[in-house]
């Protein structure tokens, strides 16, 4: 999975999902201090899903009409609960649930 990781995403869980083998750019890593707008470009640019815990990502993905190949995976819980998230991935006809490596 592509995924691009917001800058506020911690960099232990950036490090498990490249672990779990996902292909995992981080802003923090290649554009430190964008805007959000530019986040969102860079999803777009890269065909990527981002990963934030920023809410207004949703408005942002309707405003610039976010394509089919793109996506945002929204965080909403404690960042003391990281240690706790569950990969799910979900394929045609199926759904995998991965505890993702320790953070």
């Amino acid at each position: 999975m592509k995924l691009l990781a917001n800058e506020n995403i911690p960099a232990a869980l950036t490090r498990s999902l490249r672990a779990a083998g996902h292909d995992v750019n981080w802003v923090s890593e290649i554009s430190p201090g964008i805007t959000d707008t530019q986040v969102i470009e860079l999803a777009i640019q890269q065909d990527r899903i981002l990963v934030t815990f920023d809410k207004d990502f949703g408005e942002l993905a309707f405003r610039r009409s976010l394509p089919a190949t793109c996506g945002i995976i929204l965080l909403r819980l404690p960042m003391d609960d990281l240690n706790r998230l569950v990969l799910m991935v979900v394929e045609e006809m199926r759904v995998r649930l991965r505890t993702l490596p320790s953070v």
